[in-house]
């Protein structure tokens, strides 16, 4: 039965598919018609084998016993294979995609998680002769005319585009990014075809459903594919976090820039989650996780703009000429803006969070569209089970049981995480991407949710709400009351801070220790 309902839908899917297809392209070319043609049926298949291999091997077994479990994950192996050759063969968006499968560690499949997150890092590339028609095309000249040097082999590879070395005539040394050909023609029909596809999933399978993934890349990708827009994102990022001296981005060259390439700055560095690099370099791990995550509350929980691609090759550690060490943030495509009532109401969540306030968790929760769901949403925002929300995760340091625990319990609740997902405002989306990147960079450098970072965040929460009400304030008593509460408030966050440090310096761990007597 449920194969005639896959091929029912599969054949409307493909009339649909095909309709889009024609309306995407204002010309008819035969070969760019046949290539749509062929990646989307490739994509139809794909989900059809995943749909009948599901309901054959969970038929085999009862719900809720171990065997149902080892053959559901073995199920889910397979399938993110399927969908991985799906990606490497589609390329464009499908690679964008699978990468932002990949980076939700805590709310997917462990196998669909760990098979997509090699997305980042084998990104196909296009050859030489594409580079330089691009750049042909969108600068008027031929490579050789615009840079006096380029580099043949690409910096790396993207979803979306690839990154190649070059010497401007002046001696100047850039980056070049330059877009994939024929992804801008290609996106539109891709998807098309995955809406449809989700679709389809979610009539025959009600208990997942992945529209929201669908809206985020029909939302984002149009941004990404538009680079004089991520010009503008490093321009803004950089005024709006100018108060940090440890943060670098580079800066654009706006006269050999264009939609589809953009010529920056050259900015060398390790990757931030390269603990050999930093050891070589004499950087401090724990200087460097502490400072960005200052970067990232700062963006999240007071400015509202965030960069929500943090993934290790996006985020470079240097030392500079005077011995600092900076952090430097490359990759500007994608970044979401928060309306201010998301953003303090989030703020005022996390501030449950960290209090271990339980109704507030509820209140907050609620608002942002949890309902009862809102121990699901808190554990789904902090990465922590909920016994450590409860007792407070600043006073619970977390352990790899808990760490695998929370994982395992997550791959329990998909339908439930699947159907939170389409409630919460879409803004949410981008965030737990965010988070788990984030969170990944703490765990290969060691720094996992250490005291500085929950202290960091109470910090920015505290600015942020308290800017909120001093924006709204009419009476010039309520503004004093207001910046003597937050004054005060911050100065017990130093004061807490200072004794954290106090009590880990060499003098007090010496004085505390027992004296032995011969």
């Amino acid at each position: 039965m449920l194969v005639v309902r896959i091929l029912k839908y599969g054949a409307s899917g493909g009339l649909l598919g095909t309709s889009a297809f024609w309306l995407h392209y204002n010309s008819w070319d035969p070969v760019d018609s046949a290539v749509g043609l062929v990646r989307m049926s490739r994509a139809f298949a794909t989900v059809a084998r995943i749909a009948v291999d599901y309901k054959n091997t969970l038929s085999n077994a009862a719900v809720g016993t171990e065997e149902y479990v080892q053959l559901k994950s073995a199920c889910h192996l397979r399938s993110a294979e399927r969908l991985y050759q799906l990606c490497c063969v589609n390329r464009g968006c499908y690679i964008k995609v699978g990468q932002h499968i990949g980076a939700l560690d805590y709310l997917l499949p462990r196998e669909y998680v760990q098979t997509m997150k090699t997305l980042h890092s084998k990104a196909p590339q296009s050859s030489l002769e594409e580079v330089h028609q691009v750049i042909k095309e969108d600068l008027g000249k031929e490579t050789c005319e615009i840079f006096h040097w380029f580099d043949e082999q690409p910096l790396g590879a993207a979803s979306l585009a690839q990154v190649h070395r070059a010497t401007l005539h002046d001696g100047t040394s850039v980056a070049i990014k330059v877009q994939h050909p024929k992804v801008q023609r290609q996106s539109n029909l891709d998807l098309n075809t995955m809406e449809l596809l989700a679709r389809i999933v979610a009539r025959l399978f009600p208990e997942f459903q992945f529209l929201w993934l669908c809206d985020e890349a029909k939302k984002n990708l149009p941004r990404e594919l538009d680079f004089l827009q991520e010009g503008q994102n490093c321009e803004k990022v950089e005024m709006i976090l100018k108060k940090y001296s440890y943060l670098r981005v580079p800066k654009i060259h706006w006269e050999l820039s264009t939609k589809r390439v953009l010529t920056m700055e050259f900015c060398q560095g390790g990757q931030i989650n390269d603990q050999d690099y930093m050891r070589d370099n004499d950087i401090d791990v724990n200087e460097v996780t502490r400072n960005l995550g200052k970067l990232y509350s700062e963006m999240i929980f007071v400015q509202g703009f965030i960069h929500c691609d943090p993934h290790p090759g996006n985020v470079l550690v240097r030392k500079t000429e005077n011995s600092g060490t900076e952090i430097v943030l490359l990759d500007h495509g994608l970044y979401q803006t928060l309306s201010d009532e998301f953003r303090l109401d989030y703020s005022r969540l996390w501030q449950a969070i960290l209090a271990a306030d339980v109704e507030g968790i509820k209140e907050y929760s609620k608002r942002l569209g949890a309902g009862d769901m809102y121990g699901l949403l808190a554990c789904m925002v902090s990465a922590r089970s909920w016994g450590a929300l409860t007792r407070g995760i600043d006073k619970t340091p977390i352990s790899e049981g808990e760490d695998d625990e929370v994982k395992r319990y997550a791959a329990t609740l998909i339908p439930q995480i699947s159907d939170l997902l389409n409630r919460v405002p879409r803004q949410m989306l981008l965030l737990f991407k965010t988070n788990d990147l984030l969170r990944g960079i703490e765990h290969a450098l060691n720094c996992r949710a250490n005291a500085s970072s929950f202290i960091n965040m109470s910090r920015c929460c505290v600015l942020a709400l308290s800017n909120h009400q001093l924006k709204t304030s009419t009476k010039w008593t309520e503004r004093m009351k207001i910046l003597a509460s937050r004054a005060i408030t911050l100065w017990k966050i130093d004061l807490y801070e200072f004794f954290l440090w106090f009590t880990t310096t060499a003098l007090v761990r010496w004085i505390s220790q027992p004296i032995s007597v011969n």
